[in-house]
């Protein structure tokens, strides 16, 4: 059995909407928005990683637990090894969870859902996808589309990640999810190993690891978590938070 750690990873320097971990959504801070989702999951501790003060006293002041984290990684995942060996020196947490900070419509059943595949010893990271339902969507590159081989309903060994239509012809297309459960093991290979040819040309994180031999599963989920980049998204994040009716 998986003996998880969920760490969300929140700074403050986002270039295209500055301070949004922060943005005030329904009368709290969206970081505590997430948080709130993660610990709802109910599958280990939650833990946001952060290298600003502010964004520790606001999880704190709803009652989360925070690490500060130094302020220059270059990604989320580095942040979130830098975190778990400071919160879990021991390892005794052989799962790391990693929750973006900026989906506050994450739903608690997705976050439990990227757990499932690592009940495979060959998968070294876990991820999400969801269907994709808006024809616009398709040929956008802000959406990363996932393409994988389906190995049971529902699930798929990850062959590829791309900003590109694809695949191509009739059928479904799917959405990546940017969630992530590494085996503690499989987070010290990927940090370690340098930045890829396809990661650079796609800016695709995800595909340093499928580069270096990696195995990656895909759970497919019902629906797309509102992701928050810009100002346009942080008010669609507030229409749909103040709708939800609670669970």
């Amino acid at each position: 059995m998986a003996n998880p750690l969920v760490l969300i990873p929140a700074r403050m320097a986002s270039t295209r909407l500055p301070g949004k971990p922060l943005a005030d959504i329904c009368g709290e801070p969206m970081i505590v928005h997430v948080w709130r989702r993660a610990v709802e999951a109910d599958i280990g501790p939650v833990v946001v990683a952060t290298d600003d003060s502010r964004v520790a006293a606001a999880v704190q002041a709803a009652g989360g637990r925070t690490v500060m984290t130094r302020a220059d990684h270059p990604s989320g995942s580095d942040r979130i090894f830098e975190a778990a060996g400071t919160v879990d020196p021991h390892g005794r947490h052989d799962v790391v969870v990693n929750v973006q900070g900026d989906l506050p419509t994450i739903e608690k059943g997705a976050i439990r859902a990227c757990l499932a595949p690592l009940a495979d010893v060959r998968v070294d990271i876990a991820t999400l996808a969801a269907p994709i339902v808006r024809e616009s969507e398709k040929d956008d590159p802000n959406v990363v589309k996932a393409v994988g081989a389906e190995i049971a309903p529902g699930r798929l060994r990850a062959l590829y990640f791309t900003r590109a239509r694809a695949p191509w012809g009739e059928g479904a297309l799917l959405h990546h999810i940017g969630l992530y459960a590494y085996r503690r093991a499989a987070l010290a290979r990927f940090v370690a190993l340098p930045p890829s040819a396809l990661e650079r040309r796609e800016r695709l994180e995800q595909l340093r690891a499928l580069e270096a031999g990696m195995r990656i599963d895909i759970a497919v989920v019902d629906a797309f978590p509102l992701g928050v980049d810009t100002a346009d998204d942080l008010e669609r994040a507030r229409a749909a938070l103040a709708s939800r009716t609670p669970e």
